[in-house]
């Protein structure tokens, strides 16, 4: 996993968690996908082991990732309510584009809601497995 720390104000800690949350709720980190270990993480990131720790706390507070014992922390196998606020948040603004981008272009909520429809059906069925 590759994570990015910048040297500006915010806490290197919060990076890191705002970086994984992202990962997470925008699906690049799978449901029960295994994290980077704390000192291996915080060795190839530069940083004290307890900054990782307290990014990986802070990611189980919010119900995206999941202690288990003697076998390391992983990504939640089921979103809690807070990460499905997350990742609705997260695309509220995209979703604000598209409606009014969809109105400035004269298509109706209605046509707007078939396209979606159909576009959905084509990128699924093109990622179907060929037979």
């Amino acid at each position: 996993m590759q994570i990015h720390v910048r040297s500006d104000s915010t806490p290197i800690y919060q990076q890191i968690v705002d970086q994984v949350r992202h990962r997470i709720v925008a699906g690049l980190l799978k449901p029960g996908e295994e994290m980077p270990t704390i000192r291996g993480l915080a060795e190839s990131l530069r940083v004290n082991p307890n900054t990782i720790q307290r990014a990986y706390r802070e990611l189980e507070n919010e119900g995206l990732v999941e202690k288990r014992r003697t076998r390391g922390t992983f990504v939640a196998e089921s979103p809690t309510r807070q990460g499905v606020r997350e990742r609705r948040r997260l695309l509220i603004p995209h979703v604000d584009h598209l409606l009014v981008r969809a109105e400035g272009l004269g298509i109706d909520f209605d046509e707007l809601v078939d396209l979606l429809d159909k576009r959905r059906q084509k990128i699924l069925s093109d990622q179907e497995p060929s037979s």
